[in-house]
């Protein structure tokens, strides 16, 4: 999937589960809620704490599998529960959080990311050694 479906899948959810109910979100909010989803991902760090790759890997291609035949795929009750104890507030999750905020909030707003993902290091590419910082 690519930057626009993904903002596209990431926005739909969010509206699918109320969270555009008033149509004109506060975008300060938005933000901070990305902010927290950073912390987040912070704290899953502080504590070491990653997802099971093997389990994700199994989950991914149960994905795939249920692209083509869902008899072959896990019910979804053991579907969430291997998320939720393998995968669910590890630090690769709250960073999957922070782009499923984000890219909601472009879905909302109408910002094409993608492109200005091309933009940004196009200009990155540009400027000198860190940018001329120590950090």
């Amino acid at each position: 999937m690519d930057i626009k479906q993904l903002i596209k899948k990431s926005h739909g959810m969010a509206k699918s589960k109320g969270f555009w109910e008033v149509p004109d979100r506060n975008v300060p909010e938005m933000l901070v809620l990305v902010i927290c989803e950073v912390s987040e991902a912070v704290e899953a760090l502080r504590k070491k704490h990653y997802a099971d790759a093997l389990v994700a890997e199994d989950l991914q291609a149960d994905i795939r599998i249920a692209e083509v035949d869902e008899e072959f795929t896990y019910n979804p009750e053991d579907w969430k529960s291997l998320f939720e104890k393998h995968i669910k507030s590890s630090f690769e999750d709250e960073i999957a959080d922070v782009a499923i905020r984000l890219f909601d909030l472009c879905g909302g707003l109408g910002i094409d990311l993608e492109k200005h993902i091309e933009l940004k290091m196009k200009y990155n590419s540009m400027r000198g050694y860190k940018h001329g910082k120590a950090f």
